[in-house]
């Protein structure tokens, strides 16, 4: 099947027979007034007349989009008209003989625009309101929550952790022992829901440790139709535009081959810059979760990952910048293996709740839990045949050779891990071979290098409890303002005290040691900064992630900002926006359309006086605003 430029087709059928491609050059939307199924093996969305299977492989230099042009599109939902909650909108990726297994099926955004919209939820995953016991069927929840249902698949999260010293608990991957519960919701009745069956263990909530619960239904699903056959996939390409919020991503990623996750960001640096994954849920998957290659200013909200092969959310190349991965919930990231012509060679894919190389990124409100190796994992080792000398973009978005261990955070805030059989947060340690006795010493994982002492690494109210080894910090210049670790095997695990500032820390039932072998000695909260002396000289960073029309013309325009400091204003198009978080994490501003016209720019300044230079700008073109940003003129390859 063909859609050619110019034209719009509506899909507004349940079809079980399957067809083998659906080329986008014009517009395919889904029926929003009733339920829908397509069962396919490729839907590509891509300029003009192709029609060819190939095309999208990691290694694909696709030719330039001219962002002055409509973009063809793919619309399951949009973001002002996603599906209503009282329809289905489902699609099957389905295998057919003589297709790449190891590239099909597939839905691969080859710039165009690429549109996930399901009915919203006040809460996609909340803490457990009170503690359950073995026999429940009654689950109370710390807050109240819309657009849950009866019928809906739920998890509750383990709140006790496989014990490396019990080899009654202790299994090669925490699948085969896990205290995860899943369950079908039959009945919600205020703060509590009652579910199908009985609980088989117990969960914890008290005295601010609290297991979750995570609702992994929605009502727009992208799903592989057999994955013991063949796994399908979902790529987004530089030049591509469009979001994804409260859709369902289930039994997709192809295990062992690089490049074909559940939900993959491939070299788009900052073409995409407003794309969004806002409320969704990934699970099940062979490859991942949510995979970020190359790509800087993607926003990763209220997303829940559960069960993956490999880490579930993953920055691919170390070049990834200015992200923001916000309360996102990851549960049972399992080991894997390296993938082949993987670009980080030291990447062992042991499985890790959150794993990156570049920490200039903002990572904030996430937890993650029942992982195999570790919650959260910054990874950084040098090796004879590879150079941490990358480019990288800076925020005036010009690339740079950098060193990508000298890159501190842009925000690391009210992270929390727990249930973790190892490591809850081993943050830049280790070496070429996993988990060797021989890389502990000052020169192991980082070896040593770290950002100077006006660019600390700061991490802020840092929460880990029920785990083996709660923080194993090895780089240099570390502030961490806040650290609360309760019930572990050790609290910090071979630090390397190298101009480090700790304070307001709490340690409470740690079995073994608080600090064990230390390189250096700990600093007291007393000497805190210590010899750091953090500057506030980077200018903050604004996405806008929604623009709405409003019924007088106007538009409501929505976004994100992010910054190492605090920000004090957010202007679009001269316009000052409301922050509806705190620190213009969430802002708002209505423009009218003489205000607007074609263009929106989104600028923000910090309480420091650094303005943001590399503005956020969008144009609309053919009723639809698209990036606009520098970058979608110039080509991008894997470093």
């Amino acid at each position: 099947m063909q859609i050619r430029p110019g034209h719009t087709v509506t899909y507004d059928i349940v079809a079980t027979e399957a067809v083998r491609a659906v080329y986008v050059g014009g517009t395919l939307t889904f029926a929003r007034d009733r339920d829908t199924r397509l069962d396919v093996g490729l839907i590509k969305i891509q300029p003009g007349d192709d029609t060819s299977e190939e095309g999208f492989n990691c290694d694909a230099h696709l030719p330039v989009a001219d962002p002055t042009k409509p973009k063809p599109a793919l619309e399951v939902g949009t973001a002002d008209k996603p599906i209503g909650a009282d329809h289905k909108a489902l699609i099957r990726l389905v295998y057919f003989e003589g297709m790449d297994k190891e590239s099909l099926p597939a839905v691969v955004d080859c710039g165009g625009r690429m549109e996930f919209h399901g009915a919203a939820m006040s809460h996609t995953w909340v803490k457990l309101g009170s503690p359950t016991k073995t026999g429940d069927t009654e689950i109370s929840l710390a807050e109240p929550v819309t657009g849950w249902r009866a019928g809906d698949r739920v998890i509750l999260t383990s709140t006790t952790r496989q014990t490396k010293t019990d080899e009654k608990t202790f299994r090669p991957t925490v699948r085969d022992l896990t205290q995860t519960e899943e369950r079908i919701i039959r009945e919600i009745r205020g703060t509590t829901l009652i579910v199908d069956r009985p609980l088989d263990h117990v969960h914890v909530a008290q005295d601010g440790y609290r297991g979750e619960v995570a609702n992994l239904s929605r009502n727009v699903v992208v799903e592989s139709a057999d994955p013991a056959q063949a796994r399908g996939h979902t790529m987004y390409h530089r030049d591509s535009s469009g979001a994804i919020s409260y859709a369902e991503f289930r039994h997709l990623g192809k295990e062992g081959v690089l490049g074909r996750y559940s939900l993959h960001f491939h070299l788009a640096r900052d073409t995409m810059r407003g794309a969004s994954v806002i409320g969704a849920s990934i699970w099940d998957s062979g490859n991942r979760w949510i995979t970020i290659h190359g790509t800087d200013y993607l926003v990763v909200r209220d997303c829940v990952g559960y069960q993956s092969v490999g880490h579930g959310f993953f920055m691919e190349d170390g070049t990834e910048v200015f992200n923001v991965l916000d309360h996102n919930l990851a549960v049972q990231a399992c080991g894997g293996k390296p993938l082949p012509q993987q670009v980080l060679p030291f990447d062992h894919n042991e499985g890790a709740g959150f794993w990156w190389a570049n920490s200039l990124n903002t990572f904030t409100r996430n937890v993650a839990a029942e992982c195999d190796e570790y919650g959260y994992r910054f990874d950084a080792t040098a090796t004879p045949e590879f150079s941490l000398t990358l480019q990288v973009p800076g925020p005036d978005g010009k690339r740079t050779a950098t060193d990508i261990r000298t890159l501190p955070f842009v925000r690391f805030d009210d992270n929390e891990a727990h249930c973790q059989r190892r490591h809850a947060f081993n943050f830049g340690g280790f070496g070429t071979a996993p988990r060797s006795p021989n890389d502990r010493g000052p020169k192991a994982g980082v070896a040593g290098v770290g950002p100077d002492n006006e660019h600390p690494f700061v991490i802020r109210r840092y929460k880990a409890w029920d785990v083996h080894w709660a923080l194993h910090p090895r780089p240099p210049s570390v502030m961490i303002d806040g650290l609360d670790v309760h019930h572990a095997h050790y609290a910090l695990w071979f630090a390397n005290y190298d101009r480090h500032a700790y304070r307001d820390v709490r340690l409470n039932d740690i079995s073994v040691n608080p600090d064990f072998q230390p390189v250096g000695k700990q600093p007291t909260a007393a000497e805190y900064p210590g010899e750091l002396k953090p500057v506030d000289d980077h200018p903050p960073q604004t996405i806008i992630t929604h623009v709405i029309p409003q019924p007088d013309g106007s538009w409501k325009v929505r976004g994100t900002a992010t910054d190492n400091g605090e920000v004090k204003q957010v202007v679009v198009n001269g316009l000052e926006a409301k922050a509806q978080r705190g620190d213009f994490a969430e802002w708002e501003v209505v423009i009218p359309a003489d205000a607007a016209k074609t263009r929106l720019q989104s600028k923000a300044q910090d309480k420091a006086g650094n303005l943001e230079s590399h503005a956020h700008t969008l144009g609309q073109v053919g009723g639809v605003w698209q990036p606009m940003n520098p970058a979608t003129t110039t080509a991008m390859t894997s470093p």
